[in-house]
């Protein structure tokens, strides 16, 4: 890259460029300790920041590399297809950019050993900004596009197809709109100094140990062998659960003590019922929804396992068994929809011909309903938006407030003052971007009339966005929480486009995912802003990633839906699609019935809408008994917005999904990182990225042997027939998807 020859300071004084030069780099660092400093006594003025980032910077360190953009384009391919890969299967695991972050390192420790040193290829030793590049554009494509969904239900279950021409210009424009909008916040919610975004200095204390290594006390295999030894034990580990083995997968060994009891079976059956007493001995059921419980600190697993125990294991068989909403005609825990009668939804039957709804055949075949478990999941829903604009009120309103202030005409910190040296992106490139993606995305409307979508949604949509980015991003940059406009956007176009379920979710999908993919980069911007990355080469990474990502997730989905037999349902076992099944279901309820007829007055699932209220009071009487008695450490450890949005997911998580996860959160955020703190700090975030990565692995491997063979081992351990008869099922607890009757609607 090409250098200044005077690197400008704050007191008028320059260094002159062979002063700030590394002329050799040393086999214990990668990068110098110390560089081109502005006042060795300057640094940031918030402590969490001090105590993690550097407040130096070496400007030569090469970045545009062939081995950052070799390994970045890989990895960027590989966690895209994974991650779109699994999403699809019962066991929905995502891979976390913290598994390309650890394994990238090894990877481009070799290429630089065995390529032959040149400015391009292997200018030196791998530095922590081509690490961070490659972090960078993994967290751009880690997420499956949000508009994959509406191209999945539309090739599903409405029988549309847009094809190759229509998804591809859709996924990307749904993506890199929010990229335009987060550069043109840059000013507010990057450069001022009180702008933290705290998730950032968990990665940089992560590239600081592979990069700056300090001494440790705890001796033991390094970081990399324990990765290896981990990483071999799960990928050999997991053929049990993911091939000869399957209902450790969902272990439900009490509904087995009397297999006729239905009660007994929908209380602890783990594939379809409450998952009492049921345990899982398969890490993708563990990490499927929450990610993995090894990297979330533990009161907020605390808070997890009270909102899940209260909701799913209280709540929902006490609305069930007094049958509240007729909810004994249904099965206990299901995103499928239903008659009154207990039948399972036919959408056609309401539907038109261009996918808009029959209001005379709804008269005539509805109301619909949902189980009771899956309409109070809405409600707390409508309560977790609430809840968190309470509690960051509460909480974080006057911090808020002074620091927005502070953010308008802030003087730059150090890491800030560092930055300088580099040429900033000019927001002209991002206006084009926004404006470009802004433009396409009425091609997509126009182009492909399917979407049923009018020009004016479009504006609707980005005013949206556009109104919510700022504070909504100031929020999340120091509380951490985003409150999400899924629930808004789909009651605001719900009403003003009734009946139209494709227009619902495209909507949705504009209005939402354009917010929250640009405070996705917003907070990568923010880490590159730490780690003093040209902000020229994180513009290209993040692009590039985004665009690279976008066409993975939509190959990774066309070739599933065409290649899997009946994916998408219980006989495409693992490919189930509960995520899908949960968007389908919201297109029906929001879009095809709309909010009016669903929540309205003299609906059957009105009173949910008192949920809105109680998540707004809720965080009330805990802020309050903190301030009455500030010396009781659990209170100030409460967090409505958590307990409520993270037992939202369910469906499409099952109860065990929690269940496990709170377990396995227990024993090595709580106990092992109490009890055992050296081995906790040295290997609990490798394990996690071990597991994580041998289970994906084996799970490709497993499903290039199913299909090239076209055999599974049919037995009572995967729940076969031959040995259970009609009690075949996942985890051998079939009348756990039962209603009151014994009847499965869904079997």
């Amino acid at each position: 890259m090409e250098l200044e020859t005077k690197h400008e300071v704050p007191d008028n004084k320059s260094i002159d460029k062979s002063s700030i030069t590394n002329e050799k780099y040393g086999d214990s660092y990668d990068v110098e300790p110390v560089h081109a400093h502005i006042e060795d006594d300057e640094d940031s003025p918030i402590e969490e920041v001090r105590m993690v980032v550097p407040n130096t910077d070496d400007p030569t360190l090469p970045v545009y590399t062939f081995r950052m953009w070799l390994l970045a384009l890989i990895f960027c391919a590989l966690l895209s297809f994974v991650n779109q890969f699994f999403w699809y299967r019962k066991n929905a695991m995502t891979l976390t950019p913290l598994i390309i972050q650890l394994v990238s390192y090894p990877f481009a420790k070799v290429l630089e050993k065995v390529i032959p040193r040149s400015r391009f290829f292997n200018p030196g030793p791998f530095n922590m900004k081509e690490h961070v590049l490659i972090t960078v554009m993994a967290n751009c494509s880690y997420t499956t596009a949000y508009a994959i969904d509406i191209i999945t239900i539309q090739k599903l279950w409405y029988k549309q197809d847009i094809g190759w021409g229509g998804g591809l210009l859709l996924v990307w424009t749904t993506q890199l709109i929010g990229y335009g909008m987060a550069g043109l916040v840059r000013k507010f919610l990057v450069y001022p100094p009180s702008m933290v975004w705290p998730t950032n200095l968990a990665n940089i204390s992560l590239f600081r140990t592979f990069h700056i290594p300090e001494k440790e006390s705890w001796t033991g295999p390094t970081r990399l062998r324990w990765f290896s030894y981990c990483f071999l034990g799960m990928f050999v580990y997991y053929w049990l659960p993911g091939y000869f083995f399957q209902i450790l997968t969902f272990f439900s060994w009490a509904c087995w003590i009397n297999k006729d009891n239905r009660i007994l079976a929908q209380l602890t059956g783990g594939y379809s019922g409450l998952g009492i007493l049921a345990v899982s001995f398969d890490w993708s059921t563990i990490v499927s929804y929450l990610l993995s419980p090894l990297v979330v600190p533990w009161w907020c697993i605390a808070n997890i396992a009270v909102g899940f125990v209260i909701v799913a294991w209280i709540l929902g068989p006490a609305f069930y068994y007094s049958n509240v909403w007729d909810a004994q005609k249904f099965p206990i825990v299901t995103s499928s929809l239903f008659t009154k009668d207990g039948e399972l939804w036919d959408n056609s039957v309401v539907l038109t011909p261009e996918n808009t709804l029959n209001v005379t055949a709804y008269e005539e075949y509805g109301p619909m309903y949902m189980s009771a478990f899956f309409g109070f999941t809405y409600g707390i829903g409508f309560a977790g938006l609430t809840a968190v604009l309470t509690h960051t009120a509460l909480y974080h309103g006057k911090d808020i407030i002074q620091q927005y202030k502070k953010s308008r005409n802030e003087d730059l910190d150090i890491h800030g003052k560092l930055m300088r040296v580099y040429p900033e992106v000019p927001h002209w490139w991002y206006l084009s971007l926004f404006v470009i993606a802004f433009g396409v995305s009425f091609g997509v409307l126009y182009g492909w009339p399917e979407m049923q979508l009018p020009w004016w949604g479009m504006f609707l949509a980005m005013g949206l966005a556009g109104v919510f980015v700022l504070p909504i991003g100031i929020i999340q940059a120091l509380s951490n929480q985003q409150p999400g406009l899924n629930v808004i956007t789909e009651f605001i176009i719900g009403f003003a486009l009734p009946g139209r379920p494709i227009a619902n979710v495209t909507f949705k999908t504009y209005g939402y995912i354009s917010m929250y993919q640009a405070l996705t980069f917003v907070s990568d911007l923010k880490l590159g802003h730490y780690t003093k990355i040209p902000p020229k080469a994180m513009f290209y990474v993040q692009v590039v990633g985004t665009l690279l990502g976008g066409l993975v997730n939509l190959a990774t989905a066309r070739w599933l839906m065409e290649s899997v037999p009946d994916i998408c349902t219980d006989a495409g076992y693992p490919f189930t699609c509960p995520s899908a099944h949960t968007f389908y279901s919201a297109s029906i309820i929001w879009g095809t019935i709309g909010p009016a007829r669903m929540f309205g007055p003299g609906s059957i699932y009105q009173q949910m809408l008192w949920f809105f209220l109680l998540g707004a009071l809720l965080p009330i009487p805990f802020w309050l008994a903190h301030k009455r008695w500030p010396h009781v450490e659990w209170l100030k450890f409460v967090h409505i917005p958590l307990i409520l949005n993270a037992t939202g997911m369910m469906p499409p998580a099952v109860p065990l999904n929690f269940s496990a996860w709170c377990a396995a959160g227990f024993v090595f955020m709580f106990w092992l990182r109490r009890y055992r703190h050296e081995w906790w700090s040295k290997y609990n975030y490798i394990t996690s990225a071990a597991f994580d990565s041998g289970v994906a692995i084996s799970a490709l491997i497993i499903f290039g042997v199913v299909m090239g063979s076209g055999y599974t081992p049919d037995w009572w351990g995967n729940g076969g027939a031959a040995n259970w008869g009609a009690y075949a099922t996942f985890d051998n607890c079939p009348l756990a998807g039962a209603n009151a009757s014994g009847i499965c609607a869904e079997c």
